[in-house]
């Protein structure tokens, strides 16, 4: 299921499916279907241009940034923080022999704040190796940076196997065994927040959204057009990417949930 997965993933990826299907109209057009292969090139090209300069990828963005609130502190100090994987780069960090950091890195910025917010608070970190054919564990480079921190290691309790979100709800849950009447708060970047939270509820581990790694501004960004083409496209890709994730988790009962939101079942 894991390779079914990642395959799937990367055909649901506007850019990838786009460039695919302008690569077999080109083909085409060397057969007797040149007629259609030419405007299967020209029709993939066209939304290529269109969707990474026109603010395709904030509309599809801004609902998933938005579906749930900061985190409201006023209920009591955390028992504890689970972090996802996804803001360190294992191999260029194997490679460099230093920690490297991608352009989710808030997640890790905004635990360490966190960390020193609630001091009693124990630090859970998920993250194994999302490659298809497997790799360096995010773990085994995000303890180095946590320490960096100042975080003392026996705060830090680390998960290293999960390749997915799916995985990484149901080893932490079997990892911290969460108990009746505990708040642990789950941080991750907004867009993947629906996804993780209806995860994790469907692993039994019930956890308050904490999401960071904004990559709107807002309402006013649904009529800014892009820069470049590379930035609508990518926009776009992890939106898409986040959309996928959400109908494949429940047609496969991986969710309870459609579209999770702040109260289980509702808005």
């Amino acid at each position: 299921m894991f390779g079914l997965s990642k395959v799937l993933g990367f055909f649901a990826l506007p850019s990838n499916l786009l460039i695919a299907l302008a690569l077999i109209g080109i083909l085409l057009m060397r057969t007797r279907f040149r007629r259609f292969g030419q405007g299967l090139a020209i029709g993939a090209v066209l939304l290529l241009a269109v969707i990474g300069i026109a603010p395709v990828g904030n509309a599809l963005m801004l609902p998933l940034e938005q579906r749930f609130p900061k985190w409201d502190p006023m209920g009591g100090e955390p028992h504890g923080i689970v972090v996802l994987g996804g803001a360190v780069s294992p191999d260029v960090s194997a490679a460099r022999n230093e920690i490297a950091l991608n352009e989710a890195a808030e997640r890790m910025t905004a635990v360490a704040k966190l960390a020193r917010q609630y001091p009693s608070a124990r630090i859970v970190f998920s993250g194994g190796s999302g490659r298809l054919f497997g790799g360096a564990s995010e773990a085994d480079y995000a303890i180095g940076l946590l320490e960096s921190f100042g975080i003392p290691r026996q705060r830090i309790l680390l998960e290293g196997r999960a390749r997915n979100t799916m995985e990484n709800a149901t080893f932490t849950a079997a990892l911290v065994d969460p108990k009746p009447g505990q708040r642990w708060l789950l941080v991750t970047s907004a867009h993947h927040m629906p996804r993780s939270v209806g995860v994790f509820r469907k692993a039994g581990f019930p956890v308050e959204a904490h999401p960071v790694d904004f990559r709107t501004r807002g309402a006013a960004d649904l009529t800014r057009p892009f820069g470049s083409l590379a930035a609508g496209l990518a926009r776009t890709d992890a939106a898409m990417h986040e959309w996928a994730g959400l109908v494949f988790y429940r047609l496969t009962g991986r969710t309870d949930e459609l579209f999770p939101g702040p109260v289980p079942g509702g808005s």
